[in-house]
């Protein structure tokens, strides 16, 4: 399809005009004069045969076809200067967008990312967080993180690692367990999946405790932790995502015992054709210690 000419002077124009409603003001951003702003303006508007400023005497006024008109070329020039931003010392910086379960973000990609940007130091990683409750495609990402044990609808999976699930609490709480009967009284800090004290209880040899059915159920371990942290009770989560509050002594895992609930996956959507940039990732997270 051959475009017709765009006056793009005139469109930046009208574009500044419009966000400042202000021809001086948007002489002052373009670097040029208020009477070529407001020339190039009536350029646009004898073109499209439309007004599309009234003009005020303090200002302007955007009308109906101007508001038409403007969030289109405000997206247009934000994708243009985004593009030309990725552009540095001759390569053009590719995009990776992945969400994560925040659990893994925090716990295990975060201090890697290091390594990452130093082996690829022209793609861009935009990272966002999730509870595992992710929609690839509504959300724009190539990549999601998630929990479980593989099984999603038109999704391609990829299994990175397990993380077993064991007892981490603070070490005043610590000093009092000498054997995991010794849980039953204390409060058991529970995520959303019902079934993970059931399957560390059945792992430890022992009755699960009537006090398992009551308390706070959190959404995340990031927040269940942090409740642990503040010593509000027990928590069961992934020891090896939260190392750095092991080794700082903030939390201890007072018993050896571990069960498995799932692994963690880099998925996509099936449909989603692989950019060098989202292999570059791949490859990466796979081989990463």
């Amino acid at each position: 399809m051959v475009r017709p000419y765009l006056p793009l002077n005139a469109l930046r124009a009208f574009e500044a005009s419009a966000r400042h409603l202000s021809f001086t003001r948007a002489a002052i951003e373009l670097h040029v004069t208020q009477a070529a702003v407001s020339h190039q303006v009536k350029v646009l508007e004898t073109r499209l045969n439309v007004v599309l400023f009234k003009r005020l005497p303090r200002g302007l006024m955007i009308t109906a076809e101007g508001e038409a008109l403007l969030p289109v070329l405000r997206d247009s020039f934000d994708r243009m200067a985004d593009m030309l931003e990725r552009f540095e010392n001759g390569h053009v910086r590719e995009v990776v967008m992945v969400g994560a379960v925040g659990t893994f973000a925090v716990g295990w990609l975060l201090p890697r990312l290091p390594a990452f940007r130093e082996k690829y130091p022209h793609v861009d990683l935009r990272l966002s967080t999730n509870n595992n409750r992710v929609d690839l495609a509504a959300e724009g990402l190539d990549y999601a993180i998630r929990f479980g044990r593989g099984a999603w609808q038109g999704i391609d999976a990829v299994p990175l690692f397990e993380a077993p699930l064991s007892v981490l609490c603070v070490p005043a709480i610590a000093d009092e367990l000498h054997r995991p009967a010794d849980l039953t009284n204390q409060t058991l800090l529970r995520s959303y999946r019902s079934d993970e004290w059931t399957s560390w209880f059945a792992a430890a040899g022992i009755a699960e405790p009537s006090s398992l059915l009551r308390g706070i159920v959190f959404d995340s371990s990031l927040a269940m932790m942090e409740a642990a942290l503040q010593g509000a009770g027990v928590a069961l989560a992934p020891p090896m995502m939260f190392a750095r509050h092991l080794a700082m002594g903030a939390v201890r895992q007072p018993f050896e015992i571990y069960t498995s609930m799932g692994s963690y996956w880099l998925t996509r959507v099936q449909s989603r054709t692989p950019t060098p940039a989202m292999e570059a990732f791949a490859d990466w997270i796979a081989t990463a210690t």
